[in-house]
């Protein structure tokens, strides 16, 4: 997530005429479609995975009704509660980055909207691949009127079966799937907390905003090797909103 509005969740449960939701559906993947073929342009998409993932889930459907006409922007967009769901090239990097594959376990500090969440999802247990080769995510939010949103829209673009939701702190990460292929933090830690290192998997990666609350911050990709050594790269400066809970920023 990348910051303050303090409006609540607001979900729309007026029923849309047929003839203007599929006008509407064509519409968003149309413009899906374009904003993918941009990232891939522009060397930030390579992997098939990943852009089939990100052809696959629906930005527009996790987010509210008045952000909908700016799903495929490829910018933060506010969610609520001083929260914003990333850029789309920066979900792109994060999966790109981390090297996600099919039948990994991938952990997620910071869940938003669901929307990251679910095209982890779909790379790591794709919609048309057998389930007994899908992996999973676990996906944890510190906000729980947030988690409760990701929740619903999770279920409802049809991942619940892939992305478990949790309403917690996992700066200091999340026992339940550990050890974990890939850990990915959505916001600015002030550090790296040991405990997410720790419940890294031997060749598992790490990916973290590390720097200073409401400034530019540096994106590190911390790798476990199969002996269990740690290596830290720096992949370049990063925005995000600071991470909260033990280990995240304390103001």
């Amino acid at each position: 997530m990348n910051s303050h509005d303090s409006s609540k969740v607001f979900i729309n449960v007026n029923p849309i005429p047929s003839a203007d939701r599929a006008l509407g559906l064509t519409q968003f993947s149309k413009k899906r479609k374009a904003a993918v073929e941009a990232l891939r342009s522009e060397g930030i998409l390579h992997s098939d995975s990943v852009i089939q993932a990100m052809l696959t889930v629906p930005r527009e459907q996790f987010l509210r009704p008045e952000e909908m006409p700016y799903a495929y922007a490829d910018s933060p967009l506010p969610i609520g509660y001083g929260q914003t769901t990333s850029a789309l090239h920066m979900t792109a990097m994060f999966c790109e980055y981390a090297g996600m594959k099919l039948g990994q376990k991938v952990l997620e500090v910071g869940g938003g909207c669901g929307y990251m969440s679910c095209v982890y999802a779909e790379i790591v247990a794709p919609t048309e691949h057998p389930d007994s080769g899908w992996g999973h995510v676990w996906s944890v939010e510190i906000i729980k009127e947030l988690a409760e949103f990701a929740e619903l829209n999770v279920q409802r673009a049809g991942y619940g079966n892939r992305v478990t939701v949790l309403h917690g702190d996992a700066s200091i990460g999340l026992l339940d799937g550990a050890p974990y292929d890939v850990i990915i933090v959505t916001s600015a830690a002030p550090d790296i907390p040991d405990p997410l290192v720790n419940q890294l998997r031997p060749g598992g990666v790490l990916l973290i905003p590390v720097g200073t609350p409401h400034f530019f911050q540096e994106l590190f990709r911390v790798t476990k090797s199969m002996d269990g050594k740690i290596a830290r790269e720096n992949l370049g400066g990063v925005a995000f909103v600071p991470l909260k809970g033990r280990l995240g920023w304390q103001r």
